[in-house]
C-alpha cells in the first residue's frame, strides 16, 4: 500500500494515504470565477508522481522534468511485500537513478531478503522496474509479454496517456496484444500463450518491411526473388565447378618462369632465323640472275661487217682481237665462279637455318607441352583465391535464397500459426473456466452494485484471431459516464483478482477524470463499492475527485468524511495547488 507522497521543499503539498478508500479533493475557493478551473490543482499529477516514482520513464514531456520541477527529489513511502514500509527517492534531473531504503536487491537462496538497513541503496530506474514486477506481480522468470509498467498503467491510468478511452488498453496506440498478454497474466491465464500473438505479430511486422525491401529498386538487388536467385546460383555452382576442375588438373611446373623464358627465346630465335632466310633467299635468287647473266663476248660477227664495208682486217688488228676476247672470257669465267661461291654460301646457310629451325622447332614444342600441362605455385595459388571468392559468393547467394524462400513462405506460415494459437488459446480457456468464471461473475457482481440486479454484464474472452480478446460489457446506451464505469468495473476487477491470487500490488488508483459524464447516483454507487471491496479485500483504492462530483454522491448518501486525506487542493492562483506554485 502507499503511505505518504512528498517532496524535499516546503511548498510541496505532502500526501498521506491509508488502507482502505482514500480520496483527495480539489475545491473551488471563495475567489473563484466561473472561469476558474481545477485542472492544474494537482489531482492528476499525483497520479503521475506515483508512476514516476513506480519506474515510469521521464523524457522531455514529462512533468518531473520540466525547469520548474527538476532539481526537486520526489518520494513515496509504501509498505513492501516480506519488508515493511520502503522508501523511494527520485528526482527529475537524474531521472535513469532512484534510490531506497532499505536494500531489497538482494536475496537469499531461500527467498527470504538480506536488507541493509543502515541507509538507502541507489539503483537504476531499470532495475528499480525489475523489482517492482519481481515483488509486486511475483513475476521471476523470463518474461518478454509481460511488463509490471503496463500493469501499473492498469492499475493506475494516466489522463496524458489518454488510459481513460479503452477498458483493455492503457494509452491510445498501444497494441491489443501487449495489452491483453498483460491482463491475462493478472486474470490467472496463460499469458505466455497469449503473448504468442505478440510475437507472431512482430514476425508479420518484419515480413512487411522485408517485403517493401524487395519492391525497393535499390535494396530488392540485397534480398532479391527466389526466381533471380535460382538463376544466378546456377551460374555460380557452373563456375565453381570450372575452378574445381583447373585446380584438380593443375600441375605445378618445377622452374615455371625459367621454362616460360626459355621458350620465350626460342620464339624470338625462330623469329629471327626466318628473317634471315627471307634476306638470304632474296640474295640468292639476284645471284642466280647473275650468274645467267655471266656469258662470253661474241666478237665472230665483227669480221664479216668489217668485209662488208670494204675493210680488210690485217693480222695485227685481228690479233688484237683476240687478245681482248681471251680477257673477256677470263673475266666471265671470274665472275662465274665469285657468284657461284656465293650461291653455295648462301645455299648453306640456309640449310643450317632449317635445320636450326626444326631442332628449336621440337625444343620448343617440349617446353609448351610442359607450360601447357601445369603451372607456377603462383598461378595455382591464383586459381585457388579465384575458388574460394567464387564459393562465397554462391554461400551467400545460398543464404539469400533460403531467406528469399523463407520470406515467401512466411505468410503461409504466420497464417497456420496464428491459427494453431488460436485454437491453444481457445483449448487453455476452456481448461481455466475457473479463472474466467471468476473474472466474470465478479465483473457482473460490481456493475449489478453500480447499476441494480438484472443488469446484463459480462466479460468476454475468447481467442482472436490477432490477440486474446477481453471485452468487458455492461448494457447501455452506449454514454460517457457508462463507458467511465465499464471501465471502474474492469479495473476493480482485475485489481482484486490479481491480489487475490498473488499476481499484483495491493492498490488501485483512479483519476478525476474517470468521474467526468457519471451521474451521481452512480457515482456514489462507485465510491460506496470501492470502500466496501478494498475493506473486504484487504486493498487500498485512491481517487482523486473535484468537490463538485463529490456533493453529487453526499446528495445521494454517500458519506466521504472517513475517506478525506490530505492534502485539500484548491484552485487558488498562488499555493492551493499540490506544488505550491504555479508552472
Amino acid at each position: 500500500m502507499l503511505r505518504r507522497l512528498g517532496a524535499d521543499y516546503p511548498g510541496f503539498k505532502t500526501a498521506t494515504f491509508a488502507p482502505g478508500m482514500n480520496l483527495v479533493v480539489a475545491h473551488t475557493t471563495a475567489v473563484s470565477s466561473d472561469t476558474d478551473s481545477r485542472n492544474s490543482a494537482g489531482k492528476s499529477s499525483l497520479v503521475e508522481l506515483i508512476h514516476f516514482l513506480l519506474g515510469a520513464r521521464a523524457d522531455k514531456r514529462s512533468l518531473v522534468t520540466k525547469k520548474a520541477l527538476r532539481s526537486f527529489v520526489f518520494n513515496l513511502q509504501m509498505t513492501w511485500p516480506g519488508v515493511g514500509d520502503l522508501q523511494v527517492w527520485r528526482s527529475g534531473g537524474r531521472p535513469g537513478m532512484v534510490r531506497i531504503a532499505p536494500d531489497i536487491t538482494a536475496s537469499g537462496e531461500s527467498g527470504m531478503f538480506e536488507l541493509d538497513l543502515d541507509g538507502p541503496v541507489e539503483v537504476s530506474a531499470e532495475r528499480w522496474t525489475r523489482l517492482i514486477e519481481r515483488d509486486l506481480f511475483n513475476v521471476r522468470e523470463e518474461h518478454p509479454g509481460a511488463s509490471g509498467r503496463t500493469m501499473l498503467s492498469f492499475l493506475a491510468r494516466r489522463v496524458t496517456a489518454h488510459g481513460f478511452n479503452e477498458a483493455t488498453r492503457t494509452f491510445s496506440r498501444q497494441a491489443e496484444a501487449d495489452a491483453t498478454t498483460n491482463l491475462a497474466y493478472m486474470l490467472g491465464l496463460d499469458w505466455q500463450l497469449a503473448d504468442g500473438y505478440r510475437q507472431l505479430a512482430a514476425r508479420k511486422a518484419t515480413r512487411t518491411q522485408l517485403r517493401k525491401a524487395i519492391n525497393d529498386p535499390v535494396w530488392g538487388r540485397i534480398v532479391g526473388s527466389p526466381a533471380d536467385l535460382r538463376g544466378q546460383i546456377t551460374l555460380a555452382q557452373a563456375q565453381v565447378g570450372r575452378l574445381q576442375a583447373q585446380i584438380a588438373e593443375f600441375q605445378v611446373v618445377p622452374e615455371y618462369e625459367r621454362v616460360k623464358e626459355e621458350a620465350d627465346g626460342i620464339a624470338r630465335r625462330i623469329k629471327q632465323l626466318a628473317q634471315d632466310d627471307v634476306i638470304d633467299q632474296s640474295n640468292l635468287e639476284e645471284l642466280s640472275q647473275a650468274v645467267t647473266e655471266a656469258a662470253d663476248v661474241d666478237v665472230d660477227y665483227l669480221e664479216p661487217v668489217y668485209q662488208e664495208l670494204g675493210v680488210v682486217l690485217n693480222d695485227q688488228v685481228r690479233r688484237r682481237f683476240e687478245e681482248v676476247q681471251t680477257f673477256h672470257q677470263s673475266v666471265v669465267r671470274n665472275r662465274r665462279r665469285f657468284l657461284e661461291a656465293e650461291i653455295a654460301e648462301l645455299t648453306a646457310r640456309l640449310e643450317t637455318r632449317r635445320t636450326e629451325r626444326a631442332r628449336l622447332g621440337e625444343e620448343q614444342s617440349r617446353l609448351l607441352r610442359a607450360l601447357n600441362d601445369g603451372g607456377a605455385l603462383e598461378a595455382l595459388t591464383a586459381l585457388q583465391q579465384a575458388l574460394a571468392r567464387e564459393q562465397a559468393a554462391l554461400e551467400a547467394l545460398q543464404h539469400r535464397y533460403e531467406a528469399a524462400q523463407t520470406l515467401e513462405a512466411s505468410a503461409r506460415q504466420i497464417t497456420a500459426q496464428r491459427l494453431q494459437l488460436q485454437h491453444a488459446v481457445t483449448t487453455d480457456l476452456d481448461e481455466r473456466a475457473e479463472q474466467t468464471s471468476e473474472a466474470t461473475l465478479l465483473f457482473s457482481q460490481y456493475a449489478q452494485r453500480l447499476y441494480g440486479e438484472g443488469r446484463e454484464a459480462y466479460l468476454a474472452i475468447e481467442a482472436g484471431p490477432s490477440s486474446l480478446q477481453i471485452r468487458p460489457h455492461i448494457h447501455s446506451d452506449d454514454s460517457r459516464g457508462i463507458g467511465n464505469m465499464v471501465i471502474f468495473c474492469f479495473d476493480l476487477t482485475i485489481a482484486v483478482l490479481a491480489h487475490r491470487h498473488g499476481r499484483g500490488p495491493d492498490f488501485l488508483i483512479h483519476d478525476s477524470h474517470l468521474f467526468d459524464g457519471v451521474d451521481d447516483r452512480q457515482l456514489a454507487a462507485a465510491l460506496t463499492l470501492a470502500a466496501d471491496v478494498t475493506r473486504d479485500e484487504g486493498m487500498q483504492y485512491i481517487a482523486t475527485l473535484n468537490s463538485d462530483d463529490l456533493d453529487k454522491a453526499v446528495r445521494r448518501d454517500f458519506d466521504p468524511t472517513p475517506y478525506l486525506r490530505e492534502p485539500r487542493l484548491t484552485d487558488g492562483l498562488d499555493n492551493g495547488g499540490l506544488f505550491g506554485f504555479r508552472f
